[in-house]
């Protein structure tokens, strides 16, 4: 094991063919005391665990496999290179648990002077971005690093991470310039995680299996291939799913595994009778009862309607629902972010001379997303305060190395709104660090804290903020409202809204008051969000999801 912090930096001489591999001689400097090594130790070599083999002097030689080879970078071939010798139990961890693995090579897309740090760009292959993270660690040539940014694009991961000169000055970092190539490791605590999560998935995919005599007599996909077809022209891929389970245990299961594909870029159709074979009046009885339980919403009045119907004693009541177990995994993945609007009912019975003692009912529902104005969110000149002397302190509190919690907020119901914000340091009315959030994944007071600790020492564009500028600092913080999405641009408010946009895995935002800044028309704006934030070009808006927002500004 190794913790990522570089002892020496070397110098590869001599390499020699053996076979498809080869063995390199490298020099060390005196401040490496490779005379405190034996044959046999551990040295990572750019990051790659490697086996000393020989010593001479304050030389040393290693044998690289054609695996090896195959699989990192800078090594094999002349030049400098990072040196860490193996970690040893009392040692003290400056850096993260490093295995030596290289787990893929990334690609240099930039490598910037940022005032008195260094911004280094990269692009790691798709295999290792769901390791990747803001805040996580990533080994670069041996490196021990903390990523600032992560995006995740159609070939893999662009991470940024900020550099300060000490680092740059004792490794090779230094020598690093766009298309070159890098060794990357993922911390190892990502490892773990994955498999744990997917010991988790396995368990999920137990839940759901293929048997082709399931759907030999079964005709729900039939009946709606029909208005599928009609609505949509062409039908995207199908994924049928048959429910025959009444183990609440398990329908809640299917229901977590299915919600993260309850977004926008799947539909849900949920195939089901309702009454079947009651009279005309009975069947009007018991699905009303059975539609208001599923357009309140809740899974419990739904379970108690079926009980209810089926204790009801109706003549001929085969059931309530035939899709019952599928109505209920579909609400149970429904969230208070959604409502369930009523369409029509109808039964056969409503068929002109069709006979009423003996019919089937049909409901027809939707699953809308709950649109929030943004009139109802607004903050009081006490909540602006709080927020203020949150981000202060957080700023304070980091100086001094500690954290602070901001619970201290949660007396006011606004303030534990999850929503996202920017908080903006200017120092002498010149901007000294600007860091945003979008999620609406966190109450208001932790992203105000975060996000403002961050701007003060995490934006890869200025130097990390100093005790004696602290006087100096003017905070302005951008709450932003709920994102509503718009399917026109004569929905869009210029100067009133800030504008999100986003297609597959780009996405790019212009706040509010940006616009108070430029001479733009409305196209003009979302044309440089489009192109400038988002990189989709000039036009790639037109197809792409548009949402809009405000921000409170204080």
């Amino acid at each position: 094991m190794f913790t990522g912090i570089i002892q020496a930096v070397g110098k590869i001489r001599e390499p020699e063919q053996l076979g498809n591999g080869v063995r390199l001689t490298i020099a060390t400097p005196a401040e490496f005391h490779l005379e405190q090594s034996k044959v046999g130790d551990s040295i990572a070599v750019n990051g790659a665990c490697m086996t000393v083999i020989n010593i001479e002097g304050n030389s040393f030689q290693i044998d690289v496999s054609a695996e090896s080879l195959s699989k990192t970078a800078n090594l094999g071939t002349f030049g400098e290179c990072n040196l860490e010798k193996a970690m040893r139990l009392g040692d003290t961890i400056d850096g993260h648990m490093v295995s030596g693995h290289v787990d893929g090579i990334g690609q240099v897309e930039a490598m910037d002077k940022v005032a008195e740090s260094y911004r280094l760009v990269i692009l790691a292959p798709l295999k290792l971005s769901q390791y990747l993270a803001y805040k996580g660690s990533v080994t670069v040539n041996g490196v021990s690093l903390t990523i600032n940014s992560v995006e995740d694009t159609p070939v893999g991961a662009r991470i940024s991470i900020n550099l300060i000169p000490h680092t740059v000055e004792v490794t090779t970092l230094k020598h690093l310039k766009p298309q070159d190539f890098v060794n990357l490791e993922i911390d190892t605590i990502a490892r773990y995680i994955e498999r744990m999560l997917a010991l988790r998935n396995q368990e999920a995919d137990s839940l759901f299996f293929y048997q082709k005599k399931a759907h030999d007599h079964e005709h729900c996909l039939e009946v709606q291939l029909p208005f599928l077809q009609r609505r949509l022209g062409n039908v995207p891929p199908i994924v049928p799913i048959i429910i025959s389970t009444n183990d609440f245990a398990h329908l809640r299961r299917m229901a977590e595994v299915l919600k993260p594909y309850f977004n926008d870029d799947n539909l849900f159709v949920i195939s089901s009778d309702f009454s079947h074979y009651p009279s005309y009046e009975d069947a009007c009885e018991v699905d009303a009862r059975t539609g208001e339980a599923i357009a309140s919403g809740d899974v419990e009045q739904f379970l108690a309607a079926i009980e209810l119907n089926a204790r009801s004693e109706k003549d001929n009541l085969a059931t309530s629902a035939c899709g019952e177990f599928a109505i209920l995994t579909l609400m149970l993945m429904l969230d208070e972010h959604y409502e369930v609007k009523h369409l029509m009912y109808q039964n056969s019975g409503d068929i002109d001379s069709h006979d009423h003692s003996r019919v089937v009912g049909y409901h027809s529902f939707a699953i809308l997303r709950k649109q929030q104005s943004d009139e109802d969110f607004t903050l009081s000149d006490q909540e602006k305060k709080i927020l203020k002397g949150i981000a202060l302190q957080t700023i304070k509190d980091s100086l001094d190395g500690k954290r602070l919690d901001p619970t201290l907020a949660t007396e006011f119901p606004t303030l534990n709104r999850n929503c996202g914000a920017f908080v903006s340091l200017h120092k002498h009315g010149q901007l000294r660090g600007c860091i945003g959030h979008f999620g609406e994944d966190f109450p208001l007071p932790e992203i105000v804290a975060e996000m403002a600790r961050a701007a003060a020492f995490e934006d890869p564009r200025f130097t990390p903020l100093r005790r004696e500028e602290l006087d100096d600092i003017d905070i302005e913080i951008s709450v932003l409202t709920p994102m509503r999405r718009i399917q026109s641009l004569d929905e869009f408010q210029l100067h009133r809204h800030g504008i999100y946009i986003r297609k597959g895995y780009r996405s790019g935002t212009f706040l509010p008051q940006v616009a108070d800044e430029v001479n733009w028309t409305k196209e003009e704006f979302v044309g440089h969000c489009s192109r400038d934030k988002a990189g989709l070009g000039w036009n790639g808006w037109r197809d792409a999801e548009l949402y809009v927002y405000e921000a409170i500004v204080f």
